[in-house]
């Protein structure tokens, strides 16, 4: 079931609400046509799907508990269909959801319960990051491959391969990962990598940057990227045979 949220500005963005709780969706969407962008609901992950199909949105929020098609498998469909940003939400503050989503191709996840403006804030960081990740492209594109042996990154590209066999990542996933092996072994802050990846201002995300690490580490092998308590984190270029 889909519906229309009010139009208030002759080309805003246009974000995909996906959430059975009719309240909650309300709420969101809302919120989202109060900045002045375009909010379309789905209440289950098939007609997310399709709606996806139809509208491409330039961002979509997502329920994990849906009815139907879960969100998870819902969000492998969509971002398969055309890259777009998915942020989750998610019941439970369970580390294992949070990496499971990111794997399926989310961008960021949320908590519930969470305040609108977190969410409004998450949303504008997102869309702001495909903007600067079009330049980041485009400055990428006479980049060297950073050739680490059995690990390959090819940031014109943007494929990653390991001992021959590509590896597919999340367009964050990849950003983050090409942020950090440009300098080996250089311990980079949290706060530095949101600046980075996401374009966060502030350091309220930092938790997003824990989970899209342990996503990373479930691909490439947790000896790629170490943790420095307390501080961030650093690349550790695979030794070479």
């Amino acid at each position: 079931m889909l519906n229309t949220a009010t139009r208030q500005q002759k080309t805003p963005r246009t974000v995909l609400v996906v959430e059975d709780e009719p309240t909650l969706a309300t709420a969101i969407a809302q919120r989202i046509t109060a900045e002045g962008w375009t909010a379309r609901v789905a209440s289950d992950g098939a007609s997310a799907v399709q709606a996806a199909s139809q509208l491409k949105p330039d961002l979509v929020i997502m329920d994990i508990m849906l009815p139907v098609m879960d969100g998870l498998e819902a969000t492998k469909r969509i971002v398969a269909d055309r890259p777009v940003p998915v942020l989750i939400l998610t019941a439970r503050d369970d580390e294992a959801d949070k990496v499971i989503g990111l794997g399926a191709g989310a961008d960021d996840y949320m908590t519930k319960p969470f305040s609108m403006r977190e969410l409004i804030a998450r949303c504008k960081a997102l869309l702001r990051r495909v903007e600067r990740a079009k330049v980041i492209a485009k400055n990428s594109e006479n980049e060297k491959i950073l050739d680490f042996g059995s690990l390959v990154i090819d940031p014109a590209q943007r494929i990653v391969t390991m001992n021959g066999n590509e590896v597919h990542l999340t367009p964050t996933e990849f950003d983050l990962l090409a942020t950090l092996a440009r300098k080996p072994k250089s311990v980079l802050t949290r706060e530095k990598l949101l600046e980075e990846v996401w374009d966060w201002v502030d350091a309220s995300g930092t938790r997003t940057v824990d989970s899209h690490v342990k996503a990373l580490r479930h691909k490439l092998g947790s000896e790629m990227i170490r943790t420095v308590h307390g501080v961030g984190y650093a690349f550790e270029p695979p030794a070479r045979s």
